[in-house]
């Protein structure tokens, strides 16, 4: 029996609440964008005619599972809460409703203070420290995003010249304990960017055999010897733009 119990993996497939027991399929497009931005969803629904097509729920209350149309095509979208636990489950029940194409937005903490807000990043992997992906994969360090869809995102980046850079992001469940000790053994391991959720969604999507890569952006600075939130969650027209070229990228996968 190993020491710690976060390592008792368990590769049996079903569990005792198994998402497609519970939650039947329904007609939504397998392409989805998870977004973590809350002002960019509101604006969908007021200006391009976003419609709820269903509601999860969880204690928190209802969560939309919205759908638009862009480019022609039937598009699902959802913002998945915060946290990796949260995250994860939402992940899950809308692979149950047919979702099987992600590319998640959001924001993050940079390492390094060169790195300027609102900077594009693609996560290639990510540091597992946090809880869900070991209930997914085997015990590791860290875990991949998808390959074809960091492909796809480069591919749009590229078209509409946006800078960008790739990386390993470091996740981790505790905001509150990112220590200068833990920051620089993340910096010097490769780690970009800090977040809350990466590794739990490319962990839940290789289990589920679904397609997850994700756009973020450079936010508030966890790199220098104070922190400096540095407005980053009022850059409303970078978060509009990322949105939009998550869109694009998840619907050429």
């Amino acid at each position: 029996m190993p020491e710690y119990p976060i390592l008792e993996f368990d590769s049996a497939r079903e569990a005792m609440l198994e998402p497609t027991r519970l939650i039947r399929p329904i007609d939504i497009s397998p392409y989805v964008v998870v977004c973590f931005f809350q002002d960019v969803i509101t604006k969908l629904t007021q200006r391009h005619a976003a419609r709820v097509v269903k509601h999860l729920q969880s204690e928190i209350g209802k969560h939309p599972i919205y759908e638009i149309e862009f480019e022609g095509q039937r598009l699902t979208v959802f913002h998945p809460g915060i946290g990796a636990p949260l995250s994860a489950a939402m992940l899950e029940e809308v692979i149950a409703l047919g979702g099987r194409k992600f590319v998640a937005c959001g924001g993050a903490g940079v390492l390094n203070s060169s790195l300027a807000v609102g900077h594009v990043v693609v996560p290639t992997s990510a540091i597992r420290d946090e809880g869900v992906s070991y209930h997914y994969l085997p015990p590791g360090r860290e875990v991949e995003a998808d390959k074809a869809g960091i492909q796809a995102i480069e591919a749009v980046l590229q078209k509409h010249h946006c800078e960008y850079v790739t990386g390993k992001t470091w996740t981790t469940d505790a905001i509150y304990r990112e220590t200068p000790q833990k920051v620089q053994l993340r910096r010097e391991e490769g780690c970009i960017t800090v977040e809350m959720e990466a590794a739990a969604f490319f962990a839940v999507a290789q289990f589920r055999s679904v397609q997850f890569a994700q756009i973020l952006y450079g936010g508030d600075d966890v790199g220098s010897e104070q922190w400096d939130g540095r407005e980053w969650t009022t850059q409303t027209t970078v978060r509009e733009k990322l949105f939009w070229l998550a869109a694009e990228s998840c619907l050429s996968l």
